[in-house]
């Protein structure tokens, strides 16, 4: 295969620049429409993900014995049909081990070309990706190929840029020159970054590339290799990922490997013992605070990166005008079902909340945000686009059970998605709360809001920042035309280790954020700890050992 690296410099150097200067940048398609892609590319793609159906994915994996898959498509309640390797631990991890000692010796500019034209292919595949997506993670079609195509890419660019930044501060070798007395001593040092071993990166149901694609990329470049556990209802995106990597690792004269797939299923899941096992050094996790916590406490010996759950919190101060305001908040408790891990959840609202045409109660502000929530669901086609499926029918069981336990201000019913008569659909359920209450300090994954009364602003706000502190937060949002309220609240959420927005009514939805501009996840609180993407999410995948020669 020809240099890799040199056919890719070009997108690593505006990668590496757009980090530097974190402004708006990304060299991926977002949109799927015709006019921006080849002809035909829509159509094949989706007849390559309707070929899967029904079938076995091939892949080849060591310590294979037999085959498991029972992924159901949240919008048409279908079984997909599709099974994969079910592989034995051992057998799998000691070929990867077998593979690292090489890949380990290979240069990171090597490396990094290979991670490079992985990432490329998969480019290519993004039409296919948005229908595996949406079929297992219950994804929207457009959600599918933006934030789970040209997004997760964005992310898994970020993090090779990032591993290729940290692998070039260490030099190959130096000349160390230096007079100890009698005389002058002269030492040839040589330098080499070593791999910590094997990773393995834990997907999530609802949003698997935004963390695999970063995680994946990090561990490959700097040389560890990766065993994927992909959600057991939502493996296909992944499998995906792991034969086009395998692929291009065997194109480039480098061991299959060095990428694999361990599956499983919700009734015999293999996560704990996979990870559980001496072979995997690094873990990379997504998914539910509890498990999160879990990894961290179990798996202290290893080199763990989470991004979990929060509490996600909006503080209404004043603003100018409410309407677009609430739009931005409904629109965040509706959007993917709230499965996105910047989703709104909890509103914390004054006894008024301050605008240019005089002050709004805080009932008024109650009822206006569930009308909001009805203007954005009315309409099927318009529901559809906007709220997709919600992805487990846990979520689903968990939201009516909360239901029955809360002050109600908008109940949570389904829509009817137009074209996909089975889908598995619900909108947000809305609750009053008092600031006193517990059942909003944590999170309830899924479409759920709560209005929390408050007694004032500062009050809100420092209940929303301790919240964050104790129980976590990814994306806080503060609206207020006040410059010192802004200014102060900027700083009390800093100092929960929590990232905050203001007055993000433009900006719609308000869930958006964007690789090499956003740092995604501080590390600073229970919601992960760690942050897509900088340099302390790949600078600890590898160390550095020396020789030196007198000479």
């Amino acid at each position: 295969m020809s240099d890799l690296f040199a056919k890719h410099a070009d997108r690593l150097e505006a990668a590496l620049e757009a980090c530097r200067v974190r402004g708006a940048w990304t060299p991926f398609v977002e949109s799927p429409s015709r006019r921006l892609h080849p002809e035909g590319a829509h159509e094949a793609g989706r007849a390559a993900f309707e070929a899967r159906l029904g079938r076995s994915f091939d892949l080849d994996l060591p310590g294979s014995r037999g085959r498991l898959g029972h992924e159901i498509s949240p919008w048409t309640a279908a079984p997909l049909g599709i099974d994969y390797p079910a592989v034995d631990p051992d057998a799998l991890l000691g070929a990867m081990q077998a593979a690292l000692p090489a890949w380990a010796d290979t240069s990171p500019r090597e490396r990094v070309g290979v991670c490079l034209e992985i990432l490329d292919r998969l480019a290519g595949q993004v039409f296919e990706n948005a229908y595996a997506t949406m079929h297992t993670a219950g994804q929207g079609f457009m959600m599918a190929f933006a934030g789970s195509g040209a997004n997760s890419l964005d992310r898994g660019l970020e993090g090779i840029a990032y591993a290729w930044r940290a692998l070039s501060d260490v030099p190959e070798g130096a000349v160390f020159e230096r007079s100890f007395g009698k005389g002058p001593v002269r030492l040839e040092k040589r330098y080499r970054a070593v791999p910590r071993g094997i990773a393995a990166v834990v997907t999530c149901a609802s949003y698997p590339a935004w963390n695999a694609l970063p995680a994946l990329f990090a561990n490959l470049a700097t040389g560890n290799p990766v065993v994927v556990k992909p959600h057991p209802t939502c493996i296909l995106p992944m499998a995906m990922v792991v034969a086009t990597a395998r692929e291009v690792l065997v194109e480039a004269g480098h061991p299959a490997d060095l990428v694999t797939l361990a599956a499983d299923t919700v009734e015999a899941p293999v996560t704990q013992a996979l990870l559980d096992h001496p072979a995997i050094a690094i873990v990379d996790f997504t998914g539910s605070q509890a498990f999160g916590a879990w990894i961290e406490l179990h798996c202290r010996h290893k080199r763990v990166y989470t991004e979990t759950s929060g509490c996600n919190a909006v503080v209404l101060e004043s603003v100018d005008a409410l309407e677009p305001v609430l739009d931005a908040i409904a629109t965040s408790f509706c959007l993917f079902s709230a499965q996105m891990c910047t989703s709104a959840q909890n509103v914390f609202v004054p006894p008024r909340v301050r605008t240019a045409h005089g002050p709004v109660d805080r009932e008024d502000v109650s009822a206006a945000l569930a009308a909001r929530i009805d203007a954005l669901t009315d309409d099927p086609a318009h529901a559809a686009a906007l709220c997709a499926t919600v992805q487990s029918p846990r979520t689903v069981e968990q939201v009516h059970a909360l239901a029955l336990g809360v002050d109600v201000v908008r109940a949570p019913v389904p829509y009817s998605a137009p074209g996909f008569p089975h889908a598995r659909t619900l909108t947000p359920l809305l609750a009053r709360a008092k600031g006193t209450d517990t059942v909003y300090r944590r999170e309830h994954f899924g479409p759920v809001g709560f209005a929390i009364e408050a007694l004032d602003a500062g009050r809100a706000l420092a209940r929303a920042c301790e919240d964050a502190r104790e129980h976590g937060s990814i994306a806080s949002y503060v609206y207020s035309t006040d410059p010192a309220f802004r200014a102060r609240a900027e700083q009390a959420f800093w100092r929960a280790g929590a990232s905050v927005g203001f007055n993000l009514v433009r900006q719609s939805p308000i869930n958006f954020t964007a690789a090499y501009s956003d740092f995604h996840v501080t590390g600073l609180n229970p919601a992960g700890n760690a942050c897509l993407t900088d340099l302390a999410f790949v600078a600890d995948r590898f160390r550095i050992v020396q020789s030196k020669t007198e000479v």
